[in-house]
């Protein structure tokens, strides 16, 4: 018979630590949470210090039972819940179900789920820290105030069925403003000169860019100025006037915090937050691998730390050497900034073997795990390795009053950069190239001046990436919050993605708009921040938690009886009529808008329940039938391309159709993105013919 329970949260997680244990432990699981505050009632006492009613979550009476039965036949018990607040708190509310003294010992965390770490972090057990259950605590209260006590006003006011969030609200209002900022925008115009040169010896052009004019940086608004500045230079010489060479390093990016990674999986792997996170979590729980059995990946994924241990650093250095060469190795990585609320008690997400390679294990992996898994691999590595380095050259070019800029670069070591470059959000400019040898004095000859328009553009819509990131940056919410999030706020319906981007419905605008007319700090960024900071206090013991929640309840409880008061009842549009006619009952159909985004409904609703997606038409005949391809989406909402006269025609595509048949084949193209730049692809199997496409709004999110 065992001699010590130990009780985790989850059976994969049960399954992989009781691999690395003996016949003396048992490992259970919770399954998460074990009690919580009712979902019928406030559950929270405002006379009695904010005292939470926790009752036990349903459907878990028959776990609780079943751990109480099993604590009663061992000698030790061992709570090994993950190792932040959320966490603390289950191994809490656990310990009152099994009537573990406050004092014992029970605690037992680690960072990753390997033999060694399992086994070292059950030798030095600790008691439950009370300061990190408190700072749990305190987040429940005030995220159960804001929500059961402004929701009900919504409700009343708008429509039932919304919800008002501690943080989900600031999401939004993100959200919102970006879009009064796009709406607002008003585009300047302005211009750009740039002069074709060429090399008399080797006869080698380059583009110089027109920079400044009598020592200040140019301006040009219109055609007019540009044109006349074209004109003035056509007479003038163009003489090298300094040329500058150098070496430039660029340093590899830190090691994934939770924040990062979940960018990095969204822009690369078209990845949500929540799907990255699920994932991640297979991943650290410990998945069976061929020749190795069950044992975790990934060190902890809830992490706002970019700092890796040393033997992590030995044995990514060794990796190196041996694979790479000692030249790769960098002996100094470099570290992050220690910025405020950084909780370092985690390393940053990280493989828990460098030697175990994606490669290594893919054949025990599903294909979305391989792909995570390989993200953070590399991710790691190239952050251990040594900067990549560049040759560059800055030549400043003399056309009379006028200076031209030219810039050039040449990769001479690699570095880390043959293992993993990081994405980005935006389209990023073009890498330099190589200039030809320039002296100074030396005359070029003038090949060409071109003068192009532009118009400034808006701020950008954003993506889920940009959201997390904008996220981290203001200090709203947590690693583990950024994808529940995400994933409320779409639910609710107060955004929606269009081409990958958020964009706030009407419902959200006007939801925003109320709160931060009644309720400004609970949608005001600064606010919310500060509430972290707070938070972060409690869980140091430099703060009482009581006392924090008490001090927002008061204001707020004032806010609530004027809201109460002074909202009138708010109209939201009328659902949007179309001149499609519904085929049962001949009424018109209505555009109405669902968890998925906008479908058909009828106007005749409840007696008639029809409905039907909206069609897009993409404007492209179908290869198999003739008919018109239309855009649909599956039932998860995620968007794909399909023939009308399904099922009799079977023609699918998870890519956009990119409206040119194959030069070589005839055959349909579909447009792919593929490393910031599209391509229109053949759908021919034997053909296979593939070029470079010039519309940016290609690709999967067409």
């Amino acid at each position: 018979m065992a001699k010590s329970l130990i009780i985790v949260e989850s059976p994969a997680k049960a399954k992989t630590i009781s691999k690395f244990l003996g016949k003396n432990f048992k490992v259970a699981a919770s399954m998460g949470h074990v009690r919580d505050l009712p979902k019928s009632q406030l559950g929270i006492d405002l006379e009695d210090g904010f005292e939470p009613k926790y009752i036990t979550i349903r459907g878990k009476g028959s776990i609780i039972d079943n751990l109480k039965r099993e604590a009663s036949k061992v000698e030790k018990i061992y709570l090994a819940t993950d190792p932040d607040r959320e966490g603390e708190a289950i191994s809490w509310h656990l310990a009152q179900l099994l009537g573990i003294p406050q004092d014992l010992p029970c605690r037992v965390e680690f960072h990753e789920i390997t033999k060694n770490a399992v086994t070292n972090s059950i030798k030095s057990p600790r008691t439950i820290n009370k300061n990190l259950v408190n700072a749990q605590q305190a987040r429940r209260v005030l995220d159960r105030l804001v929500g059961y006590m402004i929701s009900p006003i919504l409700w009343k006011k708008i429509k039932r069925g919304l919800s008002a969030g501690r943080v989900q609200s600031v999401a939004v209002r993100l959200i919102c403003d970006r879009e009064n900022e796009i709406r607002n925008f008003v585009p300047e115009e302005y211009w750009t000169i740039d002069a074709e040169l060429m090399e008399e010896i080797s006869k080698s052009t380059f583009l110089a860019k027109l920079f400044s004019k009598k020592g200040e940086k140019i301006s040009i608004n219109n055609k007019e100025q540009a044109e006349k500045i074209v004109n003035d230079l056509k007479e003038e010489k163009f003489t090298v006037l300094e040329v500058k060479k150098g070496e430039r390093k660029r340093n590899p990016s830190l090691p994934f915090t939770t924040s990062t990674m979940q960018q990095e999986a969204s822009r690369k792997l078209g990845f949500t937050a929540k799907k990255t996170m699920m994932i991640a979590q297979q991943l650290y729980e410990g998945l069976d691998i061929k020749d190795e059995g069950t044992v975790g990946l990934v060190t902890y994924i809830r992490t706002d730390s970019t700092r890796i241990s040393e033997q992590a650093q030995l044995e990514a250095k060794k990796y190196i050497a041996e694979n790479f060469g000692k030249d790769f190795i960098n002996d100094s990585p470099i570290q992050q900034k220690q910025k405020k609320n950084i909780q370092d008690a985690h390393e940053a997400i990280r493989p828990t073997s460098v030697y175990r390679t994606p490669e290594k294990i893919k054949d025990s992996l599903s294909e979305d795990q391989y792909k995570l898994y390989k993200l953070i691999w590399e991710r790691f590595l190239a952050s251990q390795m040594a900067p990549a380095i560049y040759d560059y050259v800055s030549v400043d070019i003399k056309a009379g009053e006028y200076i031209f800029k030219a810039t050039g670069s040449h990769m001479k070591f690699k570095g880390f950069m043959v293992v993993y470059i990081e994405g980005a959000d935006e389209e990023q400019e073009k890498e330099e190239t190589m200039l030809p040898d320039l002296i100074e004095g030396q005359e070029l000859a003038l090949k060409d001046l071109k003068a192009e328009q532009h118009f400034t553009q808006p701020p950008p819509r954003f993506t889920e990436a940009m959201l997390v990131k904008t996220l981290e940056e203001k200090g709203i919410g947590r690693p583990s919050t950024y994808a529940p999030i995400i994933d409320t706020i779409t639910k609710r319906g107060y955004v929606e993605k269009e081409k990958g981007r958020f964009k706030p419905t009407e419902l959200g605008e006007i939801v925003t708009e109320l709160l931060k007319e009644y309720f400004s700090d609970i949608v005001d960024i600064g606010f919310t921040a500060e509430m972290e900071e707070q938070l972060d206090k409690i869980e140091t013991g430099d703060e009482d938690w009581r006392k924090i929640v008490e001090s927002f309840y008061k204001p707020f409880e004032k806010k609530l009886r004027i809201a109460e008061k002074e909202i009138g009842k708010i109209q939201l549009k009328e659902d949007e009529e179309t001149e499609e006619i519904c085929e049962y009952c001949g009424r018109k159909m209505v555009v109405k808008r669902g968890r998925y985004g906008k479908f058909l409904a009828c106007s005749g609703f409840p007696e008639c329940k029809n409905t039907k997606p909206i069609v897009e038409d993409t404007g492209v005949n179908c290869p198999l039938c003739g008919g018109k391809i239309l855009v649909r989406k599956t039932k998860k909402g995620k968007k794909f391309y399909g023939c009308e006269n399904y099922p009799e025609c079977n023609f699918v595509s998870w890519y956009p159709p990119a409206g040119i048949p194959c030069p070589k084949c005839g055959n349909l193209m579909v447009l792919k993105s593929v490393k910031g730049h599209h391509k229109a692809v053949c759908t021919n199997k034997e053909c296979n013919h593939e070029e470079i496409f010039p519309d940016k709004e290609g690709g999967k999110n067409v």
